[in-house]
């Protein structure tokens, strides 16, 4: 499964933040820090054999955090855009996904093989995934579909 982060041109970053001025506040108060924006963007295509493109707002530094990998919006801006199944299990990872605008379908499955579980998102909605199990999500609406994406990494020897 190919993982490239591209870069955003400038015209892109100001679209993206354009279009999600309207929808939500990015705004980070990180305890000791001034108020800031993202520190990155990134930008990927066809993210884990999904379709389209999805846009990842990285809040935080690498570090920034305790015991966090990521902590992002993810933005699938129309509805050709998802992420197709991955696993975090060979990281040793947990995701937690909380829907901040739009509808979509967030999928589930056990293994690779495994018949998917469909369930319909909305502003509000969370789910999680952790060890081998597979998770997908991809925008049904109109709206762009934006999500906050917490990445933790699993204490040694937790039970899946």
């Amino acid at each position: 499964m190919p993982r490239k982060r591209l870069p955003l041109s400038p015209e892109e970053q100001q679209d993206l933040d354009a279009l999600l001025n309207d929808l939500i506040d990015t705004t980070v108060l990180h305890y000791g820090t001034a108020p800031r924006q993202a520190v990155r963007y990134d930008k990927r295509e066809a993210m884990y054999d999904g379709s389209g493109i999805v846009y990842l707002l990285q809040m935080f530094e690498e570090g920034e955090l305790v015991n966090n990998r990521i902590g992002a919006y993810m933005v699938l801006p129309t509805a050709e855009d998802s992420v197709g199944f991955h696993t975090h299990g060979d990281r040793n990872e947990q995701e937690v996904y909380v829907v901040m605008h739009g509808e979509g379908e967030y999928l589930e499955k056990d293994d690779a093989d495994a018949r998917p579980r469909s369930y319909p998102i909305k502003k509000g909605t969370i789910s999680t995934v952790r060890g081998r199990a597979y998770h997908a999500v991809r925008n049904t609406g109109a709206e762009p579909l934006v999500v906050f994406v917490i990445t933790t990494n699993e204490p040694q020897g937790a039970k899946n």
